[in-house]
Formats: C-alpha cells, sequence, structure tokens
C-alpha cells in the first residue's frame, strides 16, 4: 500500500506521459499535503483503526435510551390504508390520536404505587405497530399491544384477555414519561411528559 502511494507521490511531483501522449501535470502543493496525509495516516497503526471503530460504534438514539429489545425489534412493513369504518388503519386512528396527545398515557397514585395508565394508546390500536416508552430519560421499551378484535363490531375493544393497561412503579417514582407512536403507515409521532402533565387527581 505505501509503495504505492509513493509511486503515485513521486510519478505526480516529477510529471509524466500516458501512454496516448497525454501530459500527466504535477500535483498541486495542496494535492501533495493531502497525499502526504495520507501517508501518515497509513503509518500511524492501530491507534486510528481505533477511532474509527469508535465512530462507527457511536450511537444517536435521540430521547430514548437503547435497549436490546428495541434492537432486536423485527422491521415493520407499511400497511393497506384502505379505511374500513373499524378504525384499524393510520389513516383512521392518526387524526384522533394527534388531538388527544396530551391524552396518550396518564399517571395514577394507587395503593401504594404510580400506575402509568397506556389506556388511549391501546383504545387505537389497531392502525398502530408498535408503542415504545422510556421512563425518567430511561432506555426505551416496547408496550405490548395485544390483537385487535376484528371479527367482531369494535376491533380497538381492550377485552379482560388483553392484559392490563397500565404498568407499576414506586411511588413518587416517575417524574417523566416520553413516548414513541409508529402508525402502521410507518409514520411516527413522538410526546414528552413531566409528572404533574399527565397526574391524575
Amino acid at each position: 500500500m505505501l509503495n504505492w502511494i509513493f509511486l503515485v507521490v513521486a510519478f505526480g511531483i516529477s510529471g509524466g506521459t500516458s501512454s496516448t501522449g497525454t501530459v500527466i501535470v504535477a500535483a498541486p502543493d495542496a494535492v501533495s499535503d493531502a497525499v502526504s496525509d495520507v501517508v501518515e495516516a497509513a503509518q500511524s497503526g492501530d491507534s486510528d483503526k481505533d477511532n474509527v471503530a469508535q465512530m462507527e460504534t457511536s450511537d444517536d438514539s435521540g430521547g430514548f435510551g437503547v435497549d436490546e429489545e428495541a434492537e432486536a425489534a423485527p422491521e415493520y412493513v407499511a400497511e393497506s390504508q384502505v379505511s374500513t369504518g373499524k378504525f384499524t388503519t393510520a389513516t383512521e386512528v392518526k387524526p384522533i390520536l394527534t388531538s388527544t396527545k396530551s391524552s396518550w398515557v396518564a399517571i395514577r397514585e394507587y395503593d401504594g404505587q404510580d400506575l402509568l395508565y397506556f389506556t388511549q394508546l391501546m383504545s387505537w390500536r389497531c392502525g398502530l405497530v408498535a408503542v415504545r416508552y422510556s421512563v425518567n430519560g430511561g432506555p426505551a421499551q416496547n408496550w405490548p399491544l395485544p390483537a385487535c378484535h376484528a371479527d367482531t363490531g369494535w376491533a380497538n375493544a381492550i377485552t379482560p384477555e388483553d392484559g392490563l393497561v397500565y404498568g407499576t412503579y414506586a411511588l413518587g417514582s416517575l417524574q417523566s414519561v416520553d413516548i414513541e407512536v409508529i402508525y402502521d403507515d410507518l409514520s411516527t409521532d413522538t410526546a414528552s411528559f413531566t409528572r404533574n402533565e399527565i397526574l391524575m387527581p
């Protein structure tokens, strides 16, 4: 590698002629300096490789932390947006969730615990593929969305078999909540709340 670089540098400095007679002009000082930098970088060894490795493994996850569950999540596929009247598409549920964003989640102090409710999002889940949340600036997690009841008149209904609509935390521990909604057309929306903004009386 170095031999090839030195050959190019030497040829550029001395000038030359191609096999077709075209004159090869010596490289300007700026280009020569750039080539010198490449040579020095090649001679620097593992230290530069380490720097490159660090840049390749850096992460910018926005307002959410990174967790193994989120990284291992399958890729989502955009779904058909033909309205059915049952509110099972992003086209149908997005206007509702956009206008009720302040009610996406709620905190309730009950029986010596903080309960974090996802009732509003679960009530329109059939137009979603995922809901991610983070509490107190911690790592992002996926809130489980039960299957839609597509064979009934209300696909988004929440039945006892669908599980709890809330998570439990130590009393007074929830100070902030970040939410990311991923619709089934693969568009997204986010919201951030402080405790007082979503605390139920």
